[in-house]
């Protein structure tokens, strides 16, 4: 067994910014550990897993290798980067590489997309496989969303009986089916023969058009639109459905909830990065992350849902509720900090308020997923968490709403509802 992970590249991830613009998205931390951490962790619980491939097109850099290789120390399995010469899809960057995935005789393959957050059911999703189909059907994990969210998503329709997809469409324009692609697969090697076809096709409807500007590539494949729309109904696709939590992060705003539901999942998971109350230290409510290094005051209140980074100070009083503090931050005195995603080494000054609105899903509809708002809506900007990019200072006694304010900002009063450049 192998695991591929696909973290995309740096064009990507603009609904991202300015966060992206530190550390590439996959490296984000989410509940204290990087995204594509959670991703690692579920492939190396895969009893055979023999490798995990991370691929993208961001140049290597140093705070990429650092953590591949602090990774592959922590969960004793190799783990490489392969970098693409340039984005080529979903399906064209595993089809690119497909020799280094099959190298040592892989029998199946998992292929992850690093923007979304999940229990990772993987494990289920090999026993599934053995219960329905042959050895070289293919898995898609889904998930049940509303009628109206599921055209944001590949909507997937199957045999109630069997769960083969007969049908799949990727971001319908009407309703198709409530099951959505959580973009989370499991392949064997005839996968390739399939993304061959598409590539043959690509290559020969090239060759017929002399006219186009040669901007256009038969590498570049999509597993969702070329491959899975073909291979439905042909008996080969089965649709894995799992009731557990999932979300896209694609927005900073849904990184706060994809926090949530990692924080939830510790008490199971990793009870031991849960902060505890203890006597002399801040007041900890619901789910809450401290990085080790972190200095908290003990008349702080912290939680739920808050993820502390390393070497963030927290003064006297401080409120964080629903929050990202980034490491180096510091949190003056009777600070208050909710619905927020505090940059690298960003300062709020005393009895400040940072408070953004959170863009969560509607609590009473169990398939409610969270919404991929666009930034305006009406020419007005749509009011969302509060995003301070790195080395922000806020100075005291200021109020700061539903803003996204730009790294390396020194701003001088309040601000309500603005992208402050």
């Amino acid at each position: 067994l192998k695991a591929v992970i696909l973290i995309g590249g740096p064009q990507k991830g603009t609904r991202f910014r300015p966060l992206s613009f530190e550390v590439p998205k996959p490296l984000f931390p989410v509940a204290g550990v990087p995204m594509v951490q959670h991703h690692i962790e579920a492939c190396a619980k895969v009893p055979g897993m023999k490798e995990i491939l991370l691929m993208g097109f961001y140049q290597p850099n140093e705070a990429l290798s650092r953590f591949l290789v602090s990774a592959q120390q922590e969960f004793k399995i190799p783990i490489r980067y392969l970098q693409e010469y340039a984005a080529l899809g979903t399906g064209g960057g595993i089809y690119h590489f497909r020799d280094q995935i099959l190298s040592g005789g892989a029998e199946a393959f998992f292929v992850l997309n690093a923007d979304v957050c999940s229990e990772f059911p993987l494990q289920e999703m090999l026993e599934f496989r053995q219960q329905h189909g042959d050895m070289h059907s293919f898995v898609i994990l889904g998930t049940t969303a509303n009628r109206t969210q599921a055209l944001n998503y590949g909507c997937i329709v199957a045999n109630a009986d069997t769960q083969e997809v007969q049908h799949y469409v990727e971001k319908p324009s009407t309703f198709v089916s409530e099951i959505i692609n959580c973009g989370i697969y499991l392949f064997t090697p005839a996968i390739f023969q399939h993304i061959g076809e598409v590539f043959q096709r690509n290559q020969q409807e090239l060759a017929l058009e002399e006219s186009s500007n040669g901007w256009q590539r038969a590498e570049v494949i999509r597993l969702e639109q070329d491959v899975f729309t073909a291979l439905a109904g042909s008996g080969k696709l089965y649709v894995y459905k799992t009731d557990g939590f999932w979300s896209q992060i694609k927005s900073a705003g849904s990184a706060i909830y994809a926090s949530r539901l990692y924080l939830n999942q510790y008490s199971k998971s990793h009870p031991e990065r849960l902060a505890q109350n203890k006597p002399g230290g801040p007041v900890i409510r619901g789910n809450v992350y401290i990085h080790p290094t972190a200095s908290i005051d003990s008349t702080a209140v912290l939680g739920p849902n808050v993820s502390i980074g390393e070497g963030v100070t927290v003064g006297t009083g401080v409120r964080v509720r629903e929050s990202i503090v980034l490491h180096g931050a510091s949190l003056h005195d009777h600070t208050c900090v909710l619905n927020t995603i505090v940059g690298w080494d960003s300062t709020i000054g005393r009895w400040a308020r940072v408070e953004g609105t959170p863009s969560d899903p509607n609590p009473n509809d169990p398939y409610a997923k969270i919404d991929s708002e666009t930034l305006f809506r009406d020419g007005r900007l749509t009011p969302s968490i509060t995003i301070l990019g790195c080395s922000v200072t806020i100075p005291a006694e200021v109020v700061i709403l539903n803003s996204i304010v730009l790294p390396h900002k020194e701003l001088s009063r309040s601000y309500k509802n603005q992208i402050i450049l």
